[in-house]
């Protein structure tokens, strides 16, 4: 994923978050970095229990995408 790509999907993303608020566990700035911390702590289980052969330790455009996403989700 580049650059570009991740600006991207930061505007569908946030579109998402307009469109389907309904659907996020957290909305409020708050709650969803709160959620962020924790996700991101806990990344590399969700690769590899889903393996995925990736090092949650190399930052990359995908990894903080998929940290994003979960963020939106994440009790």
């Amino acid at each position: 994923m580049t650059r570009k790509d991740f600006i991207t999907f930061l505007i569908e993303f946030k579109q998402d978050f307009h469109e389907n608020t309904s659907a996020w566990e957290n909305k409020t700035l708050e709650d969803f970095l709160e959620s962020m911390i924790s996700y991101t702590e806990d990344i590399q289980g969700y690769y590899d229990n889903n393996n995925l052969n990736v090092d949650a330790n190399k930052a990359t455009w995908e990894n903080f995408k998929t940290i994003l996403m979960g963020a939106s989700v994440y009790e």
